[in-house]
């Protein structure tokens, strides 16, 4: 009689699943094949690689597409010989600026105390007038700047004004017919904004501390323009919030307009008014008067 074994017949769970081992109601595990923490780690990791590559590649696409519809849209580039000539002129600019005004400007337009002001931001609307009516370069510290000839060429103001503009900033030049603007008008705005200082006619006049507001006569359009638009020494800034473009014009066309007008009795006593010219006329005749009596009295 053959010994029988009591676990013979128990069902062997070998080749059965491993979640399911001695009871069939286990659910399946979700760890990796080899049911370590070690792989379960690795395949977060791989998850959140994956993640950030596409958040990168996402990204990356977004600015390509960015980038060519900026390209696309954006107004035409300058051409490269433009450029090459902008970056001559400035580079010729500072070539000037540094042999002749950083000394009272600085280095850096940043201006020098007791010398010279700063140039940030006066354009160079203030570097044509200031250099092409010979105000600039200054000699010597004066209570004002005289004009006389210019020291540079156009060329050369036309490079200054390049450097300054591209690394200052401000008002530039304007364009056009300046002396298209309403003459009754002008006449109106030059009484109210410019004759107590220049003269009603534009001859300029004495102000305090040793100054004195210049004549405005054989001045260009572009010089009286870029005048209001800087504010040269006491004169005030005369922006386009306080005297629009077309206004300026007007302005200009005045003054160019009585400057331009002959004198018809004559010699116009440098215009300064009735009251003087009829005191000129007094001592002149007055003196002619008395010469002729003492001289028919020495015949007598």
């Amino acid at each position: 009689m053959s010994s029988v074994n009591p676990q013979s017949d128990a069902p062997s769970d070998e080749g059965a699943p491993r979640g399911r081992r001695r009871c069939g109601r286990r659910r399946w595990s979700r760890r990796p094949a080899d049911g370590s923490p070690a792989a379960a780690a690795r395949a977060r990791r791989r998850s959140k690689q994956r993640r950030r590559v596409a958040n990168v590649a996402g990204l990356m696409a977004a600015l390509v597409l960015t980038g060519t519809l900026y390209s696309a849209l954006s107004p035409a580039q300058a051409t490269e010989e433009s450029a090459t000539t902008e970056s001559a002129a400035e580079a010729a600019g500072r070539e000037l600026y540094e042999r002749s005004c950083i000394t009272c400007h600085g280095e850096n337009l940043e201006g020098v105390p007791t010398r010279g002001p700063s140039l940030i931001g006066v354009g160079e609307a203030a570097v044509y007038f200031q250099v092409h009516t010979g105000r600039m370069p200054l000699a010597r510290q004066e209570a004002d700047a005289p004009d006389k000839p210019a020291v540079f060429s156009d060329e050369e103001i036309d490079q200054l004004m390049a450097y300054v503009q591209a690394n200052g900033g401000g008002p530039t030049l304007p364009s056009g017919d300046l002396r298209d603007g309403d003459l009754a008008e002008g006449g109106e705005l030059f009484r109210l904004n410019c004759a107590q200082c220049h003269n009603f006619v534009g001859q300029g006049g004495a102000l305090s501390s040793g100054k004195a507001a210049p004549s405005i006569e054989g001045a260009n359009d572009l010089e009286i323009y870029t005048a209001m638009l800087s504010g040269p020494a006491n004169m005030p800034v005369f922006g386009d919030n306080q005297l629009t473009p077309e206004e300026k014009r007007s302005i200009i066309n005045y003054v160019q307009t009585i400057d331009a007008q002959a004198d018809p009795g004559g010699f116009g006593i440098g215009r300064i008014g009735p009251v003087a010219e009829g005191i000129v006329v007094w001592l002149v005749g007055i003196a002619a008067l008395l010469f002729g009596i003492f001289w028919m009295g020495s015949k007598a």
